[in-house]
């Protein structure tokens, strides 16, 4: 996998939105995978949002997260311009903490497929893992890796429920 070819490419609504969408950054740099972020509104800037579409795709980037709140659309607007997959992931924020945001990403009109993710850093940290899992079909060293992290999250519980059956519920 080459490094300096971004395969990722994560964009979000709002500088504001930066705090949830690292965790997406987070997870693949965690993976070693090569990716870009940057801030563009399919509202506010809508030429900027088609033009760095077209980019990612045409520079061999394989899978874009956006992230954006407000019910705002800027997973559909950027699935309505490309062929790879988009995940969509709801900001949580504004009078109705995302639930708008959810729904305008989820509810996307047939044709205009958009994966979606919960609503949040936990969404966030979700895309990040997605656009893993979708990059491993084309990139087996990662499914390695996945299996890996796989192991390590059910490792952590075993130790948990270890750890409260040693001292007790109350103790815990």
């Amino acid at each position: 996998m080459q490094k300096q070819t971004p395969l990722v490419g994560i964009v979000m609504g709002s500088d504001s939105d930066l705090d949830r969408m690292a965790e997406a950054a987070k997870v693949l740099e965690e993976f070693e995978i090569p990716f870009e972020i940057t801030v563009s509104s399919a509202h506010r800037s809508p030429e900027r949002t088609l033009a760095w579409t077209e980019k990612i795709k045409a520079n061999g980037g394989q899978v874009i997260i956006a992230g954006a709140g407000r019910a705002a659309h800027l997973a559909g607007v950027i699935a309505a311009h490309t062929t790879l997959p988009v995940i969509g992931v709801p900001i949580d924020g504004g009078p109705l903490n995302g639930v708008d945001a959810l729904y305008a990403t989820v509810q996307m009109p047939p044709g205009i497929p958009v994966g979606t993710m919960a609503i949040g850093s936990g969404g966030a940290r979700n895309s990040g893992l997605f656009a893993v899992q979708i990059l491993a079909r084309k990139f087996p060293e990662l499914d390695e890796k996945l299996l890996a992290y796989k192991a390590k999250l059910r490792d952590g519980v075993a130790e948990k429920a270890a750890r409260l059956e040693e001292v007790g519920y109350q103790n815990y």
